[in-house]
């Protein structure tokens, strides 16, 4: 097979959330780690850091990533979704899998994929593991796909678990209150490996410190080890302004991403990379933090955070979908000076629609859009739900379309935002 063969057999013959939602999920790790001891458990050759979380475990985990590499470690990073390429989630040193690594691993274990009935995110993390333990990989940054417990990640032991926060998402495949699902992230929590938080919280810290004292595992708070004490935008990205708890240091930083909400995730990879420092054999000095951190998109090709598309007017896009992230792109928009607004929003159908719209700006004009995935909602379904909650404007059932329609209404003093979903970001990047 070629590179386009290998990954229509990918999303074709292996169920695939992307494209099935709630039907592709299959929780338990039996699969995975059946198919990883075919492998040679590739997993086990090379620390982990594992990092889930509702929102923010993606910029953490390139943050840590950038870290890691300014430090001098051949990094692996798995992430997911991707956006625009399939081979965006496994990268080392920050460049992607090579078409013919990808091809050669689908040739040589399609049969044994196919016997085990394997899921797409099986699959692909299995992928990364393989090629992490091929390429030398000295230490890999791990992003669960969906939940902990049961997430194909799960069958590593790493060195640090990080939960940045939680918030109601997948609330059918991982219960319908923050308790549940705070139960779920904590299933990352490893035997006497620490477990790093982002955000605490009242509604679920209690949660995650069950699951910890039952591991004999220790939490630490990310908020009581760094304050940020100052942020301010910058060319290409945000300056802040961290002091480290125990001793009062000051760290001036620089960050390559702009959103306000990047504060928390500043804060998080902060505190992690220290944690690392004192507490793992991985030595991270200062200066390849500060560097690591001024160049994490760079160095790791993270997108969609906030990005900026373009000027006059301003045309800026997120991947926030799910009500935890809708509400920090809703801030965002609100303290975003601007003459008028310009939505081009689309979402998943599954997605909680009654926690999300209601959130958005009333004060906008929106194309209300959908992806080319069979998960989309439809467009003129999602404007019907808009009108409840007073979210006005027109129907372009192309995201492409909708957004040369946003380009033609604005003037060079408004704005559009473009996101709701992660395909509707990827098909307009």
């Amino acid at each position: 097979m070629n590179y386009t063969q290998t990954l229509e057999f990918l999303f074709n013959a292996l169920p695939a959330f992307e494209s099935q939602g709630a039907a592709a999920y299959k929780p338990g790790l039996e699969r995975v780690a059946a198919f990883c001891k075919h492998l040679g458990n590739p997993q086990r050759n090379f620390f982990t850091i594992h990092v889930a979380g509702t929102n923010g475990k993606g910029s953490v985990s390139h943050i840590l990533a950038s870290v890691l590499q300014q430090a001098g470690y051949r990094t692996g990073l798995f992430t997911s979704p991707h956006l625009t390429d399939f081979r965006e989630r496994i990268r080392v040193d920050g460049e992607m899998i090579p078409k013919q690594k990808v091809v050669n691993f689908v040739d040589k274990h399609r049969d044994k994929m196919q016997e085990l009935d394997l899921s797409f995110f099986e699959m692909t993390a299995a992928m990364a593991f393989d090629c992490f333990a091929q390429s030398d990989v000295e230490v890999a940054v791990v992003e669960t796909g969906l939940g902990g417990r049961l997430d194909a990640t799960n069958i590593i032991v790493p060195v640090l678990s990080v939960i940045t926060n939680i918030g109601l998402e997948h609330t059918d495949l991982l219960g319908d209150t923050l308790a549940k699902i705070a139960a779920e992230k904590a299933g990352i929590v490893k035997k006497s490996i620490p477990v790093l938080v982002g955000q605490s919280d009242t509604r679920y810290d209690a949660v995650v410190e069950q699951a910890a004292a039952a591991a004999k595992s220790r939490v630490v708070y990310a908020e009581h080890e760094f304050a940020c004490e100052g942020q301010e935008p910058v060319a290409g990205g945000q300056r802040f302004r961290l002091r480290r708890t125990r001793d009062g240091r000051p760290f001036d930083l620089e960050l390559d991403l702009a959103g306000t909400y990047q504060r928390h995730n500043v804060v998080t990879a902060a505190a992690a990379a220290d944690l690392l420092h004192e507490e793992t054999p991985l030595t991270i000095s200062r200066r390849a933090f500060v560097e690591g951190m001024r160049s994490a998109a760079a160095n790791t090709g993270l997108r969609g955070r906030w990005q900026c598309l373009g000027e006059a007017p301003l045309v800026v896009c997120d991947t926030g979908h799910n009500p935890h992230g809708i509400a920090c792109v809703a801030e965002q928009l609100r303290a975003t000076p601007r003459a008028r607004l310009f939505c081009v929003v689309g979402f998943a159908r599954d997605k909680d629609l009654a926690h999300i719209l209601p959130q958005l700006p009333a004060d906008a004009h929106y194309l209300f859009t959908q992806a080319q995935t069979p998960r989309a909602l439809p467009a003129d379904e999602l404007a019907a739900k808009g009108a409840i909650y007073g979210l006005r404007g027109e129907t372009v059932a192309d995201v492409g379309a909708a957004l040369a329609r946003a380009r033609e209404l604005a003037s060079p003093d408004d704005m559009i935002f473009v996101g709701g979903s992660t395909y509707v970001v990827a098909e307009v990047l």
